[in-house]
């Protein structure tokens, strides 16, 4: 357990860096943001689930991330699509976004037990 999760840190650390190198020669700086965190740990993840379960659980962990991924990317639309109405209070439209994101992550998820893609 402890092991593990050293190399976890020292695995997850080392991609967060490489990421941050990439974020760093690319404009927007913004890019850096974005390459440091999400894509650092899922590939860290993804490693050390190959390594210790094997390959079909490493698939089914790729694609949960995918389909969470794209539950993401509909909570990022929601937030935008919200936060332009002007009269919206913002703890509604954050409240909103939210929901937006459960409703879409949770059918996915129905949807990929149902058929077998996440077993």
């Amino acid at each position: 357990m402890l092991a593990e999760l050293i190399v976890r840190f020292l695995l997850g650390g080392a991609i967060v860096s490489a990421f941050s190198v990439l974020g760093e020669l690319f404009k927007p700086k913004t890019f850096a943001g974005i390459f440091g965190a999400a894509p650092s740990v899922a590939l860290a993840s993804l490693a050390l689930s190959y390594a210790k379960e094997g390959p079909e659980q490493a698939a089914v962990l790729a694609r949960s991330m995918l389909l969470g991924a794209i539950a993401f990317y509909v909570y990022g639309a929601a937030c935008v699509a919200t936060t332009k109405r002007e009269r919206w209070p913002v703890w509604a439209a954050a409240a909103g976004s939210w929901v937006a994101w459960f409703a879409v992550a949770l059918t996915l998820w129905g949807a990929g037990q149902a058929t077998g893609v996440l077993r």
